[in-house]
């Protein structure tokens, strides 16, 4: 989307509310169900505990969506790009050991792209269970209930090859009639009741933490906190929409949330007796709907959790995609569905989340089991996300007095919740829990396997590539040699223009020598800004020895073998190497591209932890895509080659020369 796109407009108001508001959309579905569940049921909750409940809800929206969120993180934006990696590439040099809020945050909130889709579809089918169609009862169990979820999550993990750009322009209307839906219940409801507007005082929300009617005390927190789950998805989708757009659009979004968590609040106090028909669990969601309609809210509930899944599912695409490129994960496979800027598809990661996601929903069985699970990881990543505005505020020369203003009330609030979420650890957090740390496993092997590798490579493992240029130039006119490609092109890091290791030109000179006549050397450098799309060249006064320096943005295709042909393009027009073309302005002969890939060598001195974690990058690394595909080079001509990797100082091995043995005085039998 260009700039313009993103400058507030009713279409971009429209855009914004279909994409942004996915998550925090569906938390009517559950929040106040969870909060009356919490406390032993709707015949344990008097008109003190519901005022206090929706004053929490309505307070914490305030304080960490709308004040930390649109107001401080909006503006901590990279390029009109948000979302934590963003603002971690912002602050990384002030400090090396804020990439540990950066990783933490990010694994918290790829956790929670497995935990969405199973809660918000789980709940909104529910609401078919027991409902009566002319006399039948078409959903009548809790299986039948979990069947139809596991069909729709299928359903919808499977298109997402196919990309989001149809039924994406979709998503603003439909979005946009579940709010107004939303505040139109809600205020029919509070017809019966508007002293529930009461609740706007935080005095009750207050009050509540320490009155006896709150059987959970201050871990009521826990339930709280699900109605401000997916305000990350407002700072890390800036950069689809545009910070006016969504600074326009929450107040009409935050008013009809809060129309019906104040409309649930006085269908509870008006039915203080009522108990569900089938016997389960009490959704006031659903309950405050009339039955002429009750069928219509469910299928419009069902498609509003369906868009919020697939911001969710979308969304961990993108933070995979980020990740890679900040070498926090290894490189994947790609693809690009349409032709829209940013929208990706990763099949490894979409299978992740559908296995994930669909063990989740048949673990739990029902909404209120997954609820436990749901909100925990997203504490511990706003409590990140807190830690690294911080650092941005203070970047940013802001008042020293603000910024720790800043530190401690957002920090004293995001800990308050975490621990009130930490109580749901035996029921079911857990879950939530060993995603996150599985995934932020990985990310921690990877990120510092590779710090371990580059401290430790030999001292000889770098040589100077303007050193050998002659040698590779005369190679390439060595007629005793067949011709191994025309154009031989290593993806190979080098450092500070010429520095380039050793093994590299092991493989064109030693192993078995490639002749070539033009050999590259391509680099692919993550830039800090999101789109970059730059490159450098520099011959070494040769004309068949290029060094290429690829400046790319961490959301920017990494397509090498596109970018390599239009630099041969440029060359040519340039007048420069036109050795390597028959017919001017054409590509010239083929390409083969080379890989080269670690394995670890016996030799390797490194032991204890350091020689776990390089073991441990390496395992992943081999798990991981083929590496061409990160490249962009899957229909190229690619070799991969394994080279042994020697860390640490090698021990010297000596072998004593002696005399062959006379053997001429032996008797033989």
């Amino acid at each position: 989307m260009n700039n313009k796109a993103k400058r507030m407009s009713a279409a971009g108001l429209l855009i914004a509310i279909g994409i942004v508001y996915g998550d925090i959309g569906t938390s009517p579905l559950y929040v106040m169900k969870s909060i009356v569940e919490g406390n032993g049921g709707i015949g344990n909750v008097n008109r003190d505990f519901i005022i206090g409940s929706i004053s929490l809800v309505l307070w914490t929206v305030t304080l960490l969506t709308t004040l930390q969120t649109v107001i401080i993180a909006l503006k901590a934006t990279n390029h009109g790009e948000g979302g934590i990696f963003a603002l971690y590439t912002l602050v990384r040099k002030r400090a090396k050991w804020l990439v540990l809020p950066a990783l933490i945050g990010g694994a918290a909130i790829l956790a929670d792209g497995t935990l969405t889709p199973a809660v918000t579809v789980t709940t909104a089918i529910e609401g078919l269970k027991g409902l009566n169609f002319g006399g039948n009862v078409p959903v009548s169990t809790q299986n039948m209930v979990i069947a139809i979820t596991v069909v729709i999550l299928l359903v919808l993990f499977s298109i997402q090859k196919m990309g989001t750009s149809i039924i994406g322009k979709a998503f603003g209307p439909i979005m946009f009639l579940w709010f107004t839906f939303l505040g139109v219940m809600g205020v029919m409801n509070m017809a019966g009741d508007w002293s529930i507007l009461q609740a706007i005082n935080p005095i009750y929300a207050i009050r509540l933490l320490v009155s006896p009617y709150n059987k959970a005390g201050l871990f009521i927190l826990g339930s709280i906190f699900l109605a401000t789950t997916g305000a990350e998805a407002l700072y890390s989708d800036v950069g689809h929409v545009g910070k006016s757009n969504i600074i326009g659009s929450w107040p009409f979004v935050f008013v009809c949330l809060s129309l019906n968590y104040f409309g649930q609040g006085v269908w509870i106090l008006n039915n203080p007796t009522y108990r569900p028909a089938d016997g389960g669990v009490l959704n006031p969601f659903f309950e405050m709907i009339p039955a002429n309609i009750r069928l219509f809210a469910i299928i419009l509930a069902t498609i509003a959790a369906v868009i919020a899944s697939q911001a969710l599912i979308t969304g961990s695409f993108t933070l995979v995609a980020e990740a890679s490129g900040l070498k926090f994960l290894p490189r994947m496979n790609i693809n690009y569905p349409s032709n829209e800027k940013g929208q990706i598809y990763i099949p490894s990661i979409n299978k992740g989340i559908c296995v994930a996601t669909i063990a989740i929903v048949l673990y739990f069985q029902t909404s209120a089991h997954m609820e436990a699970a749901y909100g925990l990881s997203i504490t511990i990543s706003m409590l990140m996300t807190t830690i690294l505005l911080y650092e941005w505020l203070v970047m940013k020369k802001v008042n020293t007095v603000w910024n720790w203003i800043f530190l401690i009330f957002f920090g004293v609030l995001d800990i308050m919740f975490m621990i009130s979420s930490l109580t749901k650890f035996t029921h079911g957090g857990y879950v939530s829990l060993f995603i996150a740390g599985a995934i932020g496993f990985v990310m921690y092997v990877w990120y510092y396997g590779n710090k371990v590798r580059d401290k430790r490579e030999a001292r000889n493992a770098y040589v100077r590539l303007d050193e050998y240029t002659d040698m590779l130039t005369n190679l390439s006119h060595d007629e005793n040699y067949p011709t191994y490609a025309t154009n031989l092109v290593y993806m190979a890091n080098v450092k500070y223009n010429k520095f380039i290791k050793r093994e590299i030109l092991y493989s064109i000179l030693d192993k078995r020598p490639k002749r070539a006549k033009a050999y590259w050397f391509v680099t692919v450098n993550v830039t800090n800004e999101p789109f970059t799309a730059e490159y450098a060249v520099n011959t070494y006064g040769t004309k068949n020895v290029i060094n290429i320096q690829l400046y790319l943005g961490f959301k920017k295709q990494t397509s090498v073998n596109v970018y390599i042909r239009q630099i041969v393009h440029d060359l040519i027009a340039d007048g420069t190497p036109q050795e390597y073309t028959t017919t001017p302005g054409r590509d010239v002969g083929d390409f083969a591209f080379v890989i080269v890939q670690d394995v670890i060598s016996p030799q390797t001195q490194l032991v204890g932890y350091e020689k776990w974690l390089v073991e441990a990058r390496v395992r992943l690394q081999n798990l991981s895509s083929n590496p061409a595909s990160w490249f962009g080079l899957e229909y190229a001509d690619t070799i991969i080659e394994r080279i042994p990797l020697i860390l640490g100082r090698p021990n010297p091995s000596y072998i004593k020369r002696i005399k062959p043995k006379d053997y001429s005085n032996a008797k033989t039998k």
